[in-house]
């Protein structure tokens, strides 16, 4: 791609989460979420692969879908209150509505179908801008519409969500669709306590962020996109493939990684709330996630690919792509727990 045309497209997601970012009433908001749909659109369908631009209509599809229901909500509650304002959406029926769409604009579970299909259509970088950055305008709103939303409402799109992305990676052999089931289970550990504790919520997305990054560069220096590749990994990379295990159980919140915090306070704070069940239903859900990065784990440490030798190879040229990002997310995804207390000062 052109640099020039490149560098306009990724300031272009930039403006239109800033935008979001720093508007109070709802038409910006809206214009700042259709300026990141459309600005992702030609990095997605870049490829000219048939998989690509069958990707790329779904999540079209599904953005328009959720932009024009929120414009919708946010019509609504003006007619019926008068309010433009993001965080006055007084009407239930408005307020119902735009979680809705907000939840379909992100992935949660029941509205996450789109997902999975989407990320497997895409390369690995542009799949982690649509796993970290384009959650970040979305979350900005629902965090300041969560306040008037009905509790019930987000503890379902929870639950569900956190069911589903367990579940539904379980049977999967394509790395991508499974890093988007993770996805959707840590959403739903984020809306969960939404309402309660927003600071819990902005902590998980950044530790989520911090991970996946983590996981989606190694998985893109790996050159890796099934599991069956992974068993053949270790000869390319030895080092970054032991890295890629915590990388994947700091993923499935496995102490003593950096993704145990958000769950671990998480969970402390819903049973503070008084919610043991709901703590107790979200936490067996985790072991599902966690089955599936252990199999990952698995494939790629303890099991031998056919077609390779019991060597590595020291003939390989050496990588050309720049290491900073991917060691600094590797570090920060696996070795931030014991900040637990530093950032627990600091939410409080």
């Amino acid at each position: 791609m052109n640099p020039y045309v490149l560098a306009i497209l990724l300031f272009s997601l930039g403006l239109g989460t800033t935008l979001t970012f720093a508007s109070s009433h709802w038409l910006l908001a809206w214009m700042g979420l259709e300026i990141n749909t459309l600005a992702i659109i030609p990095l997605m369908a870049y490829q000219h692969h048939p998989r690509a631009i069958e990707a790329t209509t779904k999540y079209f599809l599904t953005q328009a879908t959720a932009a024009a229901m929120i414009l919708f909500a946010s019509t609504t509650n003006a007619w019926m209150s008068g309010q433009w304002e993001i965080t006055h959406l007084s009407n239930p029926i408005a307020c119902t509505i735009a979680v809705t769409a907000l939840a379909l604009k992100i992935g949660l579970a029941p509205t996450h179908f789109w997902l999975p299909e989407v990320l497997q259509g895409i390369t690995l970088t542009t799949g982690l801008i649509l796993s970290t950055w384009q959650k970040l305008a979305p979350f900005a709103l629902i965090l300041q519409v969560a306040d008037n939303a009905h509790p019930y409402l987000l503890t379902v799109l929870a639950i569900s969500s956190t069911l589903v992305g367990g579940w539904g990676g379980l049977n999967q052999t394509q790395l991508r669709k499974i890093l988007a089931y993770s996805s959707v289970a840590h959403l739903g550990w984020m809306i969960l306590v939404a309402q309660m504790a927003p600071q819990m919520t902005l902590l998980a997305l950044i530790t989520y962020i911090v991970m996946t990054t983590a996981a989606f560069l190694t998985l893109d220096k790996m050159g890796s996109t099934k599991t069956i590749t992974l068993a053949s990994a270790w000869t390319k990379a030895p080092a970054l493939s032991a890295l890629a295990c915590l990388v994947l159980l700091s993923l499935g919140g496995l102490p003593p990684l950096t993704g145990f915090m958000p769950k671990w306070l998480i969970l402390q704070e819903m049973s503070n709330q008084g919610f043991p069940l709901t703590a107790t239903v979200v936490a067996l859900t985790a072991l599902l996630s966690l089955y599936f990065y252990l199999r990952l784990t698995y494939a790629m440490t303890l099991t031998l690919s056919p077609y390779t030798i019991n060597s590595s190879t020291p003939w390989r040229a050496p990588a050309k792509h720049p290491t900073l990002l991917l060691s600094t997310t590797i570090v920060m995804a696996t070795c931030l727990l014991p900040l637990t207390p530093s950032v627990l000062a600091l939410i409080a």
